[in-house]
């Protein structure tokens, strides 16, 4: 399986991370590297151990200029290369195979030389010998291209006690990532966080947890990291971990999970793109009725995020030529200029008939309705009739007077009612308000809310 790019992590990224060649590094090189920042590690090492780690360092530092070795090591680094690069599952797995096998190769043309950093851990006593024998083992596995045996190598350097403090949620990020490369998940999940919450935030390092749990066949638990670590984020989280997010809540059927990253997507990358996609996926994870398609799909007409034909359709119906016909007849000449409808289809026909008939009627209707809501009789269904009107009609300051008397009557529909305000006062570019308003819608409408509040923010920041 390819990773996405965002969760990836790599031998060689980690070598860089650290500061470590890829041909390996001595212990008294890393002292160096670290008295640069901080006060390096003390290190006496006994006279067992480094009967053992001087060879061990030797048989290193000349199997890192061997041709032979550096013809496999490019080998190895061609077929992963050439896994990356691979589409489709049998190519992948061809290309994987390949990758194994180049470094099972490598591997082979090493093994003397891991027998001695084998000896050398055996020879390891003492904190200090441990601290070094790590950064052995550490090397031969970058060398080796064998994740196990650097995973080992950094996993006793942080068990000697010899590392600062300061590193140590470095290192078990470093731990966790290639644990991660091995499909350990558990032990992956341990070590990032534990490098979390010694403080650790580059490198992706909350995504990589949340993939960590996401892999393993946990995806409401890899959401909820996900979703801390966006909220944590704010404006600055990654648009990629938001749609990963989607994705994962949309195919594990998650609807609470996928709407909410969806709302969160448009609200801090509020393309147009994004606003299809949010869209889709609150329409499909929710089973609304045709006043609730109503109100999402005039959201998707706002934000002019039409993607397929089924779009137009479902907003056509929703609205209803024969009720709302002056806005089914805007969408219906809209879905034949984008050539999303045909002409010709008799659906499309009769639907044009109808509601262009109904227009000059209805406009007419208007005065009256108006006449009706205001009156002190008047129910909380006449003055939302009477608001639906206006609004269809463009005349979004008159609905929202509608709406308004709506609420004040007995027996409203207050979540739909208060949607359409909502609505209302966005179309007038009243943001704070419509945020307000739409705040306040609970239930079945309350992900549709959302997603216009996120749009009413948009707007007012496009506006400023």
């Amino acid at each position: 399986m390819v990773r996405s790019k965002f969760f990836a992590r790599t031998a060689l990224g980690l070598a860089l991370a650290m500061g470590i060649a890829a041909g390996g590094l001595s212990a008294p090189a890393m002292a160096k590297e670290k008295e640069k920042k901080q006060e390096a590690p003390k290190l006496k090492l006994s006279k067992g151990f480094m009967a053992a780690y001087q060879p061990a360092k030797k048989g290193f530092d000349d199997a890192s200029k061997r041709a032979d070795v550096v013809e496999a090591r490019n080998k190895v680094t061609a077929a992963e290369n050439a896994f990356r690069a691979a589409r489709g599952k049998k190519a992948q797995d061809e290309a994987r195979a390949n990758y194994d096998a180049a470094v099972a190769a490598l591997g082979a043309l090493l093994a003397p030389e891991a027998a001695l950093v084998e000896a050398a851990f055996t020879a390891a006593v003492d904190p200090d010998d441990k601290f070094v024998a790590g950064q052995l083992a550490l090397n031969h596995g970058q060398l080796a291209h064998d994740k196990k045996m650097q995973r080992r190598g950094l996993q006793t350097m942080v068990d000697s006690g010899k590392l600062p403090a300061s590193d140590l949620p470095k290192f078990n990020y470093y731990i966790g990532g290639i644990s991660y490369d091995l499909r350990d998940y558990p032990a992956a999940r341990a070590s990032l966080q534990t490098a979390i919450a010694g403080g650790y935030t580059e490198g992706g390092v909350e995504g990589l947890l949340a993939d960590a749990y996401i892999n393993d066949n946990m995806p409401a638990e890899g959401l909820k990291v996900l979703d801390e670590a966006v909220t944590k984020r704010g404006a600055s989280a990654p648009e990629e971990w938001i749609k990963k997010g989607i994705v994962v809540a949309y195919r594990a059927k998650l609807p609470d999970h996928a709407v909410n990253f969806s709302v969160r997507l448009v609200q801090v990358y509020p393309t147009k793109d994004n606003w299809a996609l949010a869209i889709a996926v609150v329409r499909d994870m929710t089973k609304f009725q045709n006043q609730e398609m109503l109100d999402l799909m005039r959201l998707m007409g706002r934000t002019d995020s039409w993607a397929e034909t089924r779009d137009y359709i479902e907003y056509i119906q929703a609205a209803d030529p024969r009720r709302l016909p002056n806005e089914a007849l805007k969408i219906i000449n809209l879905g034949l200029a984008s050539g999303k409808l045909e002409a010709s289809d008799p659906a499309v026909t009769d639907w044009k008939a109808i509601a262009a008939g109904r227009i000059a009627p209805d406009k007419a209707s208007l005065p009256g309705m108006e006449k009706d809501a205001r009156a002190a009789n008047a129910t909380a269904a006449t003055a939302m009739a009477a608001g639906d009107a206006f609004l269809s009609y463009d005349d979004a300051a008159k609905a929202e007077e509608m709406y308004e008397i709506a609420l004040t009557k007995p027996g409203v529909d207050a979540p739909r009612v208060l949607t359409r305000l909502g609505i209302a006062q966005t179309d007038q570019g009243k943001s704070a308000q419509a945020q307000e308003t739409l705040a306040k819608v609970t239930g079945i409408r309350g992900p549709i809310a959302q997603l216009w509040a996120a749009y009413a923010k948009s707007k007012a920041a496009l506006a400023n």
